[in-house]
């Protein structure tokens, strides 16, 4: 690709909460890597720019130190939707058409070339979440790619996106770089990824025979684990002794996972170390998910799931659909999850039986009663958990944990907790 490329939020972000309140949406891991991560390889470019909303303006500067952010000092831009799944059709498609062209897919914008004075006039929108009628005046053309329009999407295709991740970033030869002990069995070793610093520890089982397997730098397979293919297990991160990882499963940096994991996502420096079952769940970071915490992912009358999303009753016309847990939330030991639940940010979970399938941002409690949880207590938490890590909270997350706060006062406002 020879001309910038911008990667943007839309105005349908909301969609996608609890997941992106304190996340842009390009942030978000679907496959081995971030969706940002895939469209810059996918779009090459000698230039690029990310835009976002204007509270997470600062985080995404400290974490693209050379990326301009909410600006743009070009004549031509291609201006690429945080929310897509690149393909090379879609390279194909942008590449044979002409400036000034709108790319949709239905009701959902894809991408956009932009030049001239329509790009002089686009700049004012820069500083606000990019919106359909910003784009008028272009020609448009429809387009043929995947969209992350609710969370359940994100699990949909991340068995996909393994394997199409894991064709790009494998090499030619010297794909087996970390140490393998003796007692490790590797079914379709072609199709394994092992990076260097990654210990594979005696009576683990890869199978990758219907999947590839990505393990990363210094990763650690304990005794006795499985995990069937397509899985990706990030740097740094430690599967406990015999935990079960089944398919179309992606953990991320830092986490440290034992028990049951099938077809989610733990996004990085998330927790769920003992046992308990996991199951088409998608979760945020810095979460610890307490011994022997489960969650459902099949209705018992085997229906299709409905989520709360943004306060709404929405039918994701799936038969698998688990728990979707925002940042810096937790779980007590024993604690059950309900198909399709949802748990937002700095949220608290304990005590005996089911809590409601939608609990908002900062709450603490269980099935039968809930309160605000403190902001200054959380953010003391987070300061100690980050600290574990090596992690150091700064005033960038201090200002993103209180403007958090207070984008989701309404959420616990219409379940009469104190403000």
């Amino acid at each position: 690709m020879d001309i910038p490329v911008c990667i943007f939020e839309g105005e349908q972000y909301k969609l996608l909460y609890p997941l992106v309140y304190m996340h842009p949406i390009y942030d978000l891991r679907c496959g081995i890597r971030t969706i940002k991560e895939k469209i810059f390889d996918y779009f090459k470019s000698e230039k690029y720019f990310l835009h976002s909303r204007q509270n997470l303006s600062e985080l995404v500067k400290r974490d693209n130190p050379n990326i301009p952010i909410n600006e743009i000092d070009t004549d031509i831009c291609l201006f690429i939707n945080g929310k897509i799944l690149p393909n090379e059709s879609l390279i194909e498609t942008i590449e044979e058409s002409d400036h000034d062209t709108l790319f949709v897919k239905g009701e959902y914008i894809i991408a956009a070339r932009v030049s001239g004075l329509n790009l002089k006039k686009f700049r004012n929108s820069l500083s606000s979440i990019f919106k359909f009628s910003d784009f008028e005046g272009l020609i448009k053309k429809e387009v043929s790619v995947d969209v992350i329009n609710y969370p359940w999407d994100l699990i949909k295709y991340n068995g996909q996106e393994i394997s199409k991740d894991f064709l790009r970033l494998k090499k030619k030869s010297d794909n087996i770089n970390g140490k393998i002990y003796e007692g490790v069995i590797i079914v379709n070793k072609d199709n394994v990824i092992i990076e260097e610093g990654a210990e594979i520890k005696p009576g683990v089982v890869l199978d990758a025979e219907e999947g590839p397997i990505y393990i990363g730098k210094n990763a650690k397979i304990m005794p006795n684990a499985t995990i069937i293919g397509p899985a990706y297990i990030g740097n740094n991160t430690s599967i406990k002794i015999g935990a079960k990882i089944y398919e179309n499963t992606s953990i991320g940096e830092y986490c440290k996972i034992g028990g049951e994991v099938e077809g989610s996502v733990v996004h990085s420096y998330s927790n769920k170390q003992h046992d308990g079952f996991l199951g088409h769940s998608y979760i945020m970071q810095w979460v610890n998910l307490g011994a022997d915490t489960n969650n459902s992912d099949l209705k018992n009358n085997y229906g299709s799931v409905k989520v709360y999303i943004n306060d709404k009753l929405i039918d994701s016309g799936s038969m698998f659909v688990g728990l979707f847990m925002g940042d810096h939330s937790k779980s007590s030991i024993n604690t059950m999850f309900n198909t399709g639940s949802v748990i937002g940010v700095s949220c608290n979970i304990f005590g005996e039986g089911f809590p409601p399938k939608y609990v908002p941002s900062f709450c603490w409690g269980g099935k039968d009663t809930f309160t605000t949880y403190d902001i200054e207590k959380a953010i003391d938490v987070a300061k100690r958990v980050m600290k574990r890590r090596n992690k150091e909270f700064t005033e960038i997350e201090e200002n993103l944990f209180r403007s958090t706060f207070s984008i989701t006062q309404d959420e616990r406002r219409k379940r009469g907790l104190p403000q």
